[in-house]
């Protein structure tokens, strides 16, 4: 199991470029740029979110991506768990000896602590939206521009 990958930030970094555009779209490559990224890989994420219920696209001149849904319906889980696959704990990758008396006992302890680790992970997720994100994103902006003076 992989374990998490980059793909939640770069899916709750769109999702959150699409709350601050509000009713408009944006293009692939207009997200790409804000992350100095590949369009290709964008894409791929903002397909996964579509697949999601998350976002919708629309083709052609004047098309792209928007929020599918409220950002103040939108939370970091729903992001995580539209992009990420497996758990996000790497569990052994073989099983351990059993003639070993950690080996014969670490799985099932390990599993008890990962799973409870990753349902308070989930939780927390659960509890930021797209729409506070944008809040604080734009705070944190008002801020560096407030020191710049």
């Amino acid at each position: 199991m992989a374990g998490l990958s980059s793909r939640s930030a770069v899916a709750i970094h769109a999702l959150t470029m699409l709350a601050h555009r509000g009713e408009g779209s944006l293009t692939s490559a207009e997200i790409a740029d804000s992350l100095e990224s590949n369009p290709v890989l964008v894409r791929r994420i903002l397909g996964s979110l579509r697949n999601a219920g998350l976002v919708s696209s629309t083709e052609g001149r004047g098309g792209g991506w928007s929020l599918a849904r409220a950002s103040r319906d939108i939370t970091l889980r729903d992001a995580y768990v539209a992009v990420e696959e497996g758990r996000i704990l790497s569990r052994h990758a073989h099983p351990p000896s059993d003639a070993c008396e950690v080996g014969r006992n670490i799985g099932a302890l390990l599993e008890v602590e990962f799973r409870d680790a990753e349902r308070a992970m989930e939780e927390r997720l659960d509890r930021t939206t797209i729409a506070r994100l944008l809040q604080r994103v734009l705070a944190a902006e008002r801020e560096l521009a407030s020191a710049d003076r």
